[in-house]
């Protein structure tokens, strides 16, 4: 499994032959990637904030994973073709991608769409990726990604996601202001239990500039199983 990050929490994913992209954001500070330089089969949406489901409208032949609240309104809003089809889902769901198997988990945040923040796009999440279906026997061959969303700490990351679908690396929102900080995003490595934990949701606006170093620190200070690793944008890593 290969994880790239084009800044903010924009993740490409290739899984076997198949390619996904996670909350597609190309204006911000750490890519050089065009949006039309990627062509995924999936696209998956944690929640519908504009700085989640901006460049949506450049993959209209991507299957939509996502609520189905926020499925219907990407449909209906950006052209999306819904011919194609659209793979409405909900927390606690698996559904298979290709040769990935997409968990929606959940995320505490907020989830209006457009500027007013009037229109709810269903409850906010993360997604556990996995290149097999997570079972409750563990499976050390297993490749699994987590990625976030724009949450908060919560305990279902200790509760629920570390112990059952036991992810190798995790995606953590570290900008603080609209998600966790530093401090609390190396908890939530700590909960999930993953090997490896990557910052992203930073320095793409002034709220959210952070010193990634206060991340490696806080990460280290857990004494716990994850090593800190800070990609440049449009770096990759695999699993």
């Amino acid at each position: 499994m290969e994880l790239t990050w084009h800044g903010h929490s924009t993740w490409h994913v290739s899984v076997g032959e198949t390619d996904l992209l996670i909350d597609p954001f190309f204006d911000n500070p750490k890519t050089d990637v065009s949006p039309e330089e990627l062509d995924p089969d999936y696209l998956l949406l944690t929640h519908g904030h504009a700085d989640h489901i901006g460049d949506v409208d450049r993959y209209e032949d991507a299957t939509l994973v996502a609520t189905p609240e926020l499925v219907g309104y990407v449909q209906d809003t950006f052209g999306h073709d819904s011919a194609v089809g659209g793979m409405g889902m909900n927390l606690g769901g698996t559904v298979e991608c290709g040769d990935a198997f997409v968990t929606m988990v959940r995320a505490d945040h907020s989830n209006g769409i457009d500027t007013g923040y009037g229109t709810s796009a269903g409850m906010p999440a993360g997604f556990v990726v996995s290149d097999s279906k997570p079972t409750q026997e563990s499976d050390a061959e297993s490749s699994t990604f987590y990625h976030a969303g724009d949450t908060s700490l919560m305990v279902e990351m200790r509760e629920v996601i570390g112990p059952f679908l036991e992810p190798d690396v995790a995606a953590l929102p570290a900008g603080d202001h609209f998600t966790m900080g530093p401090a609390q995003a190396a908890i939530a490595a700590d909960w999930v239990g993953a090997d490896v934990a990557i910052p992203m949701h930073y320095d793409s606006f002034p709220p959210i500039e952070i010193d990634t170093d206060d991340f490696v620190r806080e990460v280290e200070a857990t004494a716990g199983p994850s090593e800190p690793v800070v990609l440049e944008g449009d770096e990759s890593y695999e699993i």
